[in-house]
């Protein structure tokens, strides 16, 4: 099988010879698309390859990778971005695979492996990705009766770990593409809307919250046209970040008191605490968080239940040990109360530094 690597870049100078090395020899073509590069990301990628082509960005990432696939010639596609590396054992893996691999199988998952925990749309360190495509399908039609074209892809899951070691935050060009969107059609897909909704919370400074309430407070009202709760429920915590940072409390109040918050998810109570830790009252701050930490499942950001949670009830605790009403209590019932607190936020500052996100049960998906 021969496969094609193909890839859109943009100002990738400082990372792509890591990823470009590490595939160049198992690919039998490599063909790299520039969006508008200002730095040395061309001149490194046509040291690597013939097939180097200039597209006019249009705010559409999918317009730009089918334009990348279209230039392929290869039996498998392999797509990849230039923060991804595939090590020693891996390159081996793939290798093998290039080998053995069955022409019927259409999609090749890889295991996702994303180093940095806290990155602004990843929520697992390991996740199942698709990453080689067949490049031409051929449609065949089944049963013997009552007979069908299938359309369901023949999907292999291997054991292959490319590695995601990305650079900085690309969170602003993604958020211009959606708000592009928004302008022009006025409403996102479910799957964009989870998307948008998860970098917002994760990622998400006073700018972009602001452009995002009135559209998110339309939706959240016609939330009765769509099936997903969860969806509705992203929606409250992402307006109660919004309302808190603008110090909205008759709103933060209104959606809190919600149907679909009646359960409240971890990012919802995160910002609860958050709200009443603005306004000094730590007591009433670390039961919201404490909730979050040990009551509460996250639904966006999994580290609202984990580390977010936990420093969150650390920083409350050591406000509480210095907290006027403490030092109003008699000398000793002071001290032992300052010593439970001060205790207590060393406690989950180690819980906090030794969270991690679950991996996903990858040999059930």
């Amino acid at each position: 099988m021969k496969f094609s690597l193909c890839m859109i870049v943009k100002n990738e100078a400082k990372i792509l010879r890591n990823c470009l090395d590490s595939l160049k020899d198992i690919m039998d073509e490599i063909i790299i698309v520039d969006t508008g590069s200002e730095d040395d990301t061309k001149e490194i990628a046509q040291s690597y390859t013939p097939y180097v082509y200039d597209y006019v960005w249009h705010d559409d990432f999918a317009a730009a990778r089918n334009f990348a696939f279209s230039k392929a010639t290869g039996d498998y596609i392999y797509s990849a971005d230039a923060d991804e590396v595939l090590d020693e054992e891996n390159r081996t893996k793939l290798k093998t695979l290039k080998r053995v691999l069955l022409p019927e199988v259409e999609i090749v998952q890889v295991i996702y492996v994303t180093e940095q925990i806290n990155h602004p749309t990843e929520n697992f360190v390991r996740d199942r990705r698709p990453k080689l495509f067949k490049r031409l399908r051929e449609f065949t039609w089944i049963e013997p009766i009552h007979e069908t074209v299938n359309t369901s892809p023949i999907v292999f899951d291997s054991d292959i770990e490319v590695l995601h070691r990305p650079e900085g935050n690309h969170s602003n060009r993604d958020f211009e593409v959606f708000e592009k969107v928004i302008e022009e059609k006025g409403v996102l897909s479910d799957r964009l809307l989870g998307m948008y909704l998860r970098e917002l919370y994760k990622a998400g400074e006073e700018k972009e919250l602001e452009h995002a309430k009135g559209f998110l407070e339309k939706a959240y009202a016609d939330r009765q046209q769509r099936e997903n709760v969860l969806l509705c429920r992203q929606m409250i915590a992402v307006l109660l970040k919004i309302y808190r940072q603008i110090d909205d409390p008759v709103n933060m109040l209104k959606i809190s008191l919600s149907e679909e918050a009646t359960v409240p998810s971890a990012e919802m109570c995160m910002e609860l605490g958050y709200y009443f830790m603005k306004k000094e009252d730590f007591e009433e701050a670390s039961i919201w968080f404490s909730r979050a930490a040990f009551d509460c499942e996250s639904e966006i950001d999994i580290a609202s239940s984990g580390t977010f949670a936990f420093m969150a009830l650390a920083h409350s605790c050591r406000k509480l040990a210095k907290s006027p009403k403490l030092r109003a209590l008699p000398e000793k019932d002071y001290e032992v109360e300052h010593a439970r607190l001060t205790e207590k936020a060393a406690e989950y500052e180690r819980m906090a530094r030794n969270w991690r996100p679950a991996e996903l049960p990858l040999e059930e998906e």
